[in-house]
């Protein structure tokens, strides 16, 4: 940044034209004729020098001015930082990575879209930690709590059916997702759970983990993945390969609605990728912190350059004057 301390000093940059030409008009009047009876001699010195060689002590004293006002109205140059003031949020993602997660009643199926929708969530944060459980038959941590949400979004990428035992263990998914909060000191903490059936393995239930994730603060976002009646799914054989079966979508909301009260969460039910979107995108609205910016901005004076420039134009035109171009009297 640049600017003028003293700006109003640069009003007498006009008062400089005005100056220079009346110095022209007395110098003008002051000149005097000499009388010689041959004028060759004078004509031979004259030769190969400028016309306007005559005018540099002049140009250069009017530059020397010039610098002078600038430097009077203190010319600074500045360099400006924030300082961002926020107490950010860590945000747990636990996401159900069990075979029925490939049901295609959301596209191209449960697990890919979650994944998707994620993964721009995860884009879209500023400021907040966030971290990766994956759950099934068992849960565990893909990544702790991290600013480096390239590192999050590569992960969520990598996450695949059969990496764990099949299966799905919702309250161990959340245990392990509150464990990784349990040392966090943000003002806010979240775990956002995404899930397409009912618990029914770990040794940990849903409602056990929901109330310690009460006890320590944590809120739980609860998403039902999964379309109403039928939906579907792929299904592997090692005879005829894959085919597909209609199987039916068996979301324990109740649980899922419970897990949210407890904890001053909210239960959402995405039925296709569209509403999925749509409930990332307010949870995203809901967990939003106030970010308080205070900038600064450091001046340092630029003057002396300014001055300096001056005061070397000043020399040279006395320089000048007084040798190569200096006048007879």
């Amino acid at each position: 940044m640049f600017r003028f301390e003293d700006a109003w000093v640069l009003g007498f940059l006009a008062l400089i034209p005005f100056g220079c030409w009346l110095r022209y008009r007395v110098e003008r009047d002051r000149s005097t004729s000499i009388r010689y009876s041959a004028v060759d001699a004078v004509v031979a010195v004259g030769q190969g020098r400028s016309r306007w060689a005559h005018r540099m002590p002049g140009l250069l004293r009017a530059l020397a001015l010039v610098a002078f006002v600038f430097a009077l109205a203190r010319p600074q140059t500045g360099m400006t930082s924030e300082n961002v003031l926020t107490e950010g949020i860590d945000i747990i993602l636990a996401l159900d990575v069990s075979s029925s997660m490939l049901a295609e009643d959301l596209q191209p199926n449960r697990l890919e879209a979650a994944k998707l929708v994620a993964a721009d969530f995860v884009a879209g944060r500023r400021n907040d930690r966030i971290g990766l459980v994956a759950f099934a038959g068992e849960a565990f941590t893909q990544a702790p709590l991290t600013l480096d949400y390239s590192v999050i979004r590569t992960l969520l990428t990598e996450l695949d059916i059969g990496m764990i035992e099949d299966g799905t263990a919702v309250g161990m998914g959340l245990a392990t997702a509150i464990k990784r909060l349990q040392a966090s000191e943000a003002a806010s903490k979240v775990v956002i759970l995404l899930t397409d059936g009912r618990s029914n393995r770990g040794e940990i239930g849903p409602v056990t983990a929901a109330q310690v994730a009460q006890a320590l603060g944590v809120r739980v976002y609860t998403i039902g993945a999964g379309g109403r009646g039928l939906a579907r799914m792929p299904v592997s054989d090692p005879l005829r390969g894959t085919s597909y079966a209609n199987v039916q979508v068996d979301i324990d909301e109740a649980s899922l609605r419970e897990i949210a009260e407890k904890t001053g969460g909210q239960y959402f039910r995405a039925t296709d990728t569209e509403s999925l979107a749509a409930i990332y995108d307010e949870i995203d609205e809901l967990e939003r912190t106030e970010i308080e910016v205070q900038n600064f901005t450091q001046y340092e004076e630029r003057f002396p350059l300014v001055l300096g420039l001056g005061l070397l134009l000043i020399m040279i035109e006395v320089v000048l004057s007084q040798t190569a171009l200096r006048k007879l009297p």
